[in-house]
C-alpha cells in the first residue's frame, strides 16, 4: 500500500489550490493539514525553507521528504504520478505552458495589492492592470473549454484559483474586469464547474476571504454594498 502524501495548506492560498487541483486531477490520495500563516507552528518553520505554503510531504523509507513551492510540487506530480497528463508532450509547447503559468503568478501579484490596498486610487490602477493582463490571455485562448481546448492542464490549475477570487469580488462590486473578454469569461465558467477546482477549497472559502478583506480594511469593500 502506498503511503499517503500530505499537503500543508492555508485556507485562502491560491498556490495551495494549484497543488490540490493537480493532486485531484492525477487521482492521488492525499491528506491536508491547515496552518495559520499569522501564527506559524514551530514544526512548519523548521520544514518550510521559505516559511510559505504549500508544502508536500512525501513519505520515504527514512522519513518524509518535503517539497516546497507550488510549481515544483506540480512538476513532481506530473513526473511521478499516473493519471491524466497535465503538461503537453511537445517540449516547445510545454515550455510555453510554463510561461503562461508564470503569467498567472504575475496576475496573483497584482491581485494581492488589489485585495489588500486601502487606497482607492491604487485599487483603480490595479483594476486596470488586471484587465490588461486578462486581455492579453484573451488573445491566447482558443475555443475552450480549457486553455488548450478539451484537455485540462497545469495552466488551468494556475488560473482556476485566480478566477475564484472574483466569485467573491463580483458580489461586492462588478468592476468590469472581464468586460469584452468572452473567451476568458467562458474559461472562467468552465473551470469553476470542474470537480477538482471545487474541491480545492473548504466550503467556507468565501466567508474566510470576506473576513480577510475586512481585517485589511480593503478599499475593495468600499466599492460595493457589502456590510463590513
Amino acid at each position: 500500500m502506498t503511503a499517503t502524501l500530505t499537503l500543508v495548506s492555508h485556507h485562502l492560498c491560491p498556490y495551495v489550490q494549484r497543488a490540490a487541483i493537480a493532486l485531484s486531477e492525477k487521482g492521488v490520495a492525499f491528506e491536508r493539514v491547515y496552518i495559520d500563516l499569522a501564527n506559524k507552528p514551530d514544526w512548519f518553520l523548521k520544514t518550510s525553507p521559505l516559511g510559505k505554503v504549500p508544502l508536500l510531504s512525501v513519505p520515504q523509507n527514512d522519513g518524509d521528504a518535503i517539497l516546497f513551492e507550488s510549481a515544483v510540487i506540480c512538476e513532481y506530480l506530473e513526473e511521478t504520478q499516473p493519471g491524466s497528463k497535465l503538461h503537453p508532450a511537445d517540449p516547445l509547447t510545454r515550455a510555453r505552458h510554463r510561461g503562461w503559468m508564470e503569467f498567472g503568478s504575475s496576475i496573483l501579484s497584482e491581485l494581492w495589492v488589489y485585495e489588500t490596498t486601502q487606497d482607492t486610487e491604487t485599487l483603480e490602477r490595479k483594476r486596470d492592470a488586471l484587465k490588461a493582463k486578462f486581455a492579453t490571455i484573451e488573445a491566447e485562448l482558443g475555443d475552450g473549454p480549457y486553455f488548450v481546448g478539451a484537455a485540462f492542464s497545469l495552466v488551468d490549475a494556475v488560473f482556476a484559483p485566480i478566477f475564484r477570487y472574483f466569485d467573491v469580488f463580483d458580489k461586492i462590486s462588478d468592476r468590469g474586469i472581464f468586460d469584452g473578454l468572452p473567451r476568458v469569461r467562458a474559461w472562467r465558467q468552465a473551470l469553476s464547474a470542474r470537480p477538482s477546482v471545487k474541491a480545492a477549497v473548504t466550503e467556507d472559502y468565501a466567508e474566510r476571504l470576506m473576513a480577510f478583506l475586512r481585517r485589511h480594511d480593503a478599499a475593495l469593500l468600499r466599492t460595493g454594498n457589502v456590510v463590513a
